[in-house]
């Protein structure tokens, strides 16, 4: 089911006045990327991109055009695990975390 602009407006500005929701969106992406649900994985990390750092910040840092990095993280896009990982190393350095994993 397609997200209605009023609800992705609603998650953007909750994104952008609370951290932890924020930093919630990350770890849910990376979740679900891992166990397999790459569609949702991808959606969520966009939203994370549009309302954390924006594509024409992480565009900068990875030295790809913006538009290409949209349409890898689109319904439609197929990112390599090779760019996945660059998006979060860009991730970390500009919003100065560092990501883990922990097993469970």
């Amino acid at each position: 089911m397609p997200l209605t602009k009023d609800f992705k407006t609603t998650v953007m500005a909750r994104a952008h006045r609370d951290k932890d929701f924020c930093n919630a969106m990350l770890t849910e992406a990376i979740n679900e990327l891992l166990t397999g649900d790459v569609d949702l994985g991808k959606a969520i990390l966009r939203d994370y991109i549009n309302a954390a750092i924006s594509f024409e910040m992480l565009s900068i840092m990875l030295d790809k055009d913006p538009k290409s990095l949209m349409r890898m993280l689109s319904p439609k896009g197929n990112p390599t695990s090779r760019s996945l990982f660059f998006i979060f190393h860009a991730i970390q350095k500009l919003k100065k975390m560092k990501i883990s994993v922990s097993l469970r």
